[in-house]
């Protein structure tokens, strides 16, 4: 394809797709090969990747529905192509002219290359052609995402057979790490609740006893002395601190089931406190989150009973008002749930650790300054600036939503 543009530049670009798997993408400026490509390679690149992926997602029966759609790996493979593009006074990276670096040239390059391909696809004499390159590209991305899931299981499977698993552990089945969750549990009369509830195949559970470290006031190697937090560390297999490696977490999320009362509030605090501090990546990727176990269960009396879970005092009183203003019977007194383990299994399933019907919070630190301001304050050694915060908020506490 051969097209004139403005800025004087003239652009050729010739390309196929082979069944082979190698890539070649030759690049030239005024018949000079540039053998490190440059912004004319960089425009090639995201023209392809943009209409051709562009092509696949508007090509009825490529992609499955919530199938990824290709990259630029994807569309590359299999193809030959050669860029040439010529500019007056053209500048490179260095004098050995390796590599272009004219600006401005990455925009004309995407925008004529997208042109022709588009052209290409909806073109009657060579839709079937394009349909088949296509394909290609799409069954190429499979490939990439099964070797992919591949290579965390194997990863995965690794690190659980090199390492020493606590006892306390109840993996799962699934070596994939994207699919896989583990839930850190508080206590072990919710474990075993838990245990029942749970799908085996990709729920893993971690029991704490207890208030972890606070690790706000302590150093690495007291947090690593300490039972509660060198188990999750070796649970996780990521390491900590500076070591911390996102790529080695063997579970897809992370969630943190204590129970709805101000005990669970504290653990909670404490255990996002060692994830903020020890291994802030997890929460950077959107990695941790914390579930939200109900607090009481509204049940209604007579044939067709209907259960609602609440969360709150005030939310509980409320919708015991409403469902009995619209004449409907209930159940009391109402049942509150003093912990996870007094749930059945069923109800901890359906409430707290199905995907489909849970309710969770992703843990998130949007502002690291404010969120380390907080920590140091609420979590640190330093009593005083603690003391006059909690008298300042005073007046702002409602005694009546207080959990105590």
């Amino acid at each position: 394809m051969q097209s004139n543009v403005e800025r004087k530049a003239e652009v050729e670009v010739a390309l196929r797709w082979g069944t082979g798997y190698e890539r070649t993408v030759e690049c030239f400026t005024n018949t000079i090969r540039n053998v490190h490509g440059g912004t004319h390679r960089k425009g090639f690149e995201r023209a392809a990747t943009r209409a051709l992926v562009e092509a696949v997602r508007n090509t009825r029966g490529l992609l499955k529905p919530k199938e990824d759609p290709p990259v630029l790996d994807d569309v590359l493979e299999g193809m030959t192509a050669v860029v040439h593009v010529r500019i007056p006074e053209p500048q490179f990276t260095s004098q050995t002219k390796d590599e272009l670096s004219t600006a401005g040239i990455t925009r004309v390059i995407q925008g004529v290359v997208e042109q022709h391909l588009r052209g290409w696809v909806d073109a009657r004499r060579t839709k079937a052609e394009a349909r088949t390159v296509l394909q290609k590209i799409v069954d190429a991305a499979r490939v990439r995402l099964t070797q992919k899931q591949q290579k965390d299981a194997a990863r995965r499977k690794t690190a659980l057979e090199g390492a020493s698993m606590p006892a306390k552990l109840v993996d799962c089945r699934s070596t994939g790490v994207g699919r896989s969750e583990l839930f850190i549990v508080e206590g072990d009369s919710a474990l075993g609740t838990a245990r029942l509830a749970r799908s085996a195949e990709y729920q893993a559970l971690l029991p704490i006893r207890g208030k972890i470290l606070n690790v706000q006031k302590a150093n690495l190697q007291q947090v690593l002395d300490n039972a509660e937090c060198s188990a999750i560390v070796q649970v996780l297999g990521a390491g900590s601190g500076r070591t911390f490696d996102l790529g080695s977490l063997r579970y897809g999320r992370i969630l943190i089931m204590a129970d709805a009362d101000v005990d669970g509030s504290h653990i909670r605090t404490l255990l996002i406190t060692l994830f903020a501090r020890y291994m802030r990546p997890a929460i950077e990727a959107g990695r941790l989150f914390a579930a939200m176990p109900p607090l009481h269960k509204v049940t209604t009396k007579g044939r067709d009973p209907k259960t609602i879970y609440t969360y709150t005092q005030a939310e509980m009183e409320s919708t015991v008002a409403r469902l009995e203003k619209s004449g409907k019977q209930v159940v009391t007194p109402v049942p509150r749930f003093k912990g996870l383990g007094e749930m059945d299994a069923d109800e901890l399933w359906d409430t707290t650790m199905n995907p489909a019907t849970r309710s969770v919070r992703r843990i998130t630190m949007q502002d690291v300054d404010a969120a380390e301001r907080v920590l140091d304050l609420l979590m640190g050694d330093a009593v005083p600036p603690r003391r006059a915060w909690l008298i300042d908020q005073a007046a702002r506490v409602d005694r009546d939503a207080i959990d105590a």
